[in-house]
């Protein structure tokens, strides 16, 4: 089965999907082997850990591309993957949505920011006009019309510049342009997130951050509004964060390993028991 036919059967199943974010292939590991049903590779958690700079438009599409690759040929969940603006123009959107597909990711994810595009819960946001977004998402769904075996989430940031009746308007004219999934980023509260869920079709994704512009909520309370996906982005960041700045103030006194993960645990995850394994199948006699 192909990551797009995954996450399209876990769409027409009962229940909310839980998707944490990863930023690499480890990250993308951990959550599989939690148990997690799929994944969400952001541009934020990528911008950070590939090149340690804002997610304000400055990596570029290879090198989410590059990432996507890598994450994808890590696990078997379904990860939906971050196509920021589309990279471009109309054609450029077209490219990036086959090259996600064709680098194994479930869904991208095309944005109707003004380009250089900021993250969702920062300041400076500006959206393009309705035409142009409809524009990104058209061609878009072009692309998957045309063979790209993935799925098409369309978000609007238009909420913060130009208030929610724009944004579920977006929204419903992106459905109406044959997107798989809606993101409206950012409500505010939990009012204009049932909004949000009653009036616009089809399923919808919810963004939990940390001390950002919306609730954070559970899952089942996510569920309940009417979400059909919750995305946790940068949790897992944000605890590796605590733990390395932890190793880190004690490194050189001698830390207490004790809290640690094992170098064992580690060797699991990244798979040297299936190596060591499939050497001795191939050993030479």
């Amino acid at each position: 089965m192909s990551a797009a036919n995954h996450l399209r059967n876990l769409l027409n199943n009962p229940g909310i999907i839980t998707m944490p974010g990863c930023y690499d292939a480890l990250s993308a590991k951990l959550i599989e082997r939690a148990g997690f049903r799929g994944a969400f590779m952001g541009g934020f958690a990528v911008s950070a850990a590939r090149i340690g700079m804002p997610d304000t438009g400055l990596i570029s599409y290879n090198e989410m591309l590059d990432q996507g690759r890598n994450i994808a040929a890590a696990v078997s969940i379904p990860v939906i993957g971050d196509g920021d603006t589309g990279y471009g123009n109309a054609l450029n959107v077209k490219r990036t949505v086959d090259g996600y597909a064709q680098a194994g990711l479930a869904c991208v994810m095309i944005e109707d920011q003004l380009a250089p595009k900021r993250c969702g819960h920062t300041k400076g946001k500006q959206v393009v006009s309705r035409e142009d977004a409809y524009v990104r998402l058209r061609a878009a769904v072009d692309a998957r019309e045309e063979g790209a075996d993935i799925l098409i989430m369309a978000r609007t940031d238009a909420n913060a510049t130009d208030g929610l009746d724009e944004a579920l308007e977006r929204c419903r004219a992106f459905m109406d342009l044959g997107v798989d999934i809606t993101f409206l980023e950012a409500p505010r509260d939990q009012a204009e997130m049932a909004r949000y869920c009653t009036e616009v079709p089809g399923p919808k994704m919810a963004n939990m951050v940390e001390q950002g512009s919306s609730p954070f909520l559970t899952p089942p309370k996510l569920q309940e509004i009417g979400y059909k996906i919750a995305i946790y982005p940068v949790s897992l960041m944000l605890a590796g964060i605590t733990a390395a700045n932890r190793v880190l103030a004690t490194l050189n006194d001698g830390h207490d390993t004790a809290a640690n993960a094992s170098f064992q645990e580690l060797q699991d995850i990244v798979g040297f028991p299936d190596y060591y394994a499939d050497e001795k199948k191939y050993a030479a006699e």
